[in-house]
């Protein structure tokens, strides 16, 4: 990840274009071999967040949640990273070998992950297996709920953990 992008933080966004306009920012810094881990409840944000990253990557094709795929593999149309987008909690889940990274070799992606910015929505347990460091990146959506009933708001904080 460029150094551009702060290492641990927190924002809080009131609607789904910031949102998109934060992963953007993101999307922006990530290279090549980078791990974003996204943690929330459903509905939090994951996958509008990762449209933001996609747009930032400059890569082909309608970022959609990858439930019932597993994972989608976005090229690049500028020539850069392919992003991975991966559901975890699918591939960690029930009916799996108990082995992720043979689970997430066995989707046969044409493009090496080291070579890729892999996105998983409910990441922990994966990606502490795939990678030496992986942004963490945690949506709360309750909090702001909490101060105003109304508030559409989510508060995203995120921090690089090195293994």
């Amino acid at each position: 990840m460029r150094s551009s992008f702060p290492r641990a933080g927190s924002r809080e966004l009131g609607t789904a274009e910031e949102t998109q306009a934060f992963g953007e920012e993101l999307g922006h810094a990530l290279e090549a071999g980078d791990v974003v881990i996204l943690d929330g409840p459903l509905g939090a944000g994951k996958t509008t967040f990762t449209q933001g990253i996609a747009r930032g990557l400059q890569v082909k094709g309608r970022v959609t949640s990858p439930t019932f795929v597993i994972a989608r593999e976005h090229r690049s149309t500028v020539g850069g990273p392919a992003l991975i987008h991966v559901d975890a909690y699918r591939l960690l889940g029930e009916g799996s070998s108990g082995d992720p990274l043979g689970e997430l070799d066995a989707l046969d992606l044409d493009t090496e992950l080291s070579d890729a910015v892999v996105v998983a929505e409910w990441g922990g347990g994966l990606v502490e297996q795939i990678a030496d460091a992986y942004l963490v990146i945690r949506i709360d959506r309750e909090t702001a709920v909490l101060r105003d009933p109304d508030s559409e708001a989510r508060i995203f904080t995120w921090e690089l953990v090195r293994a």
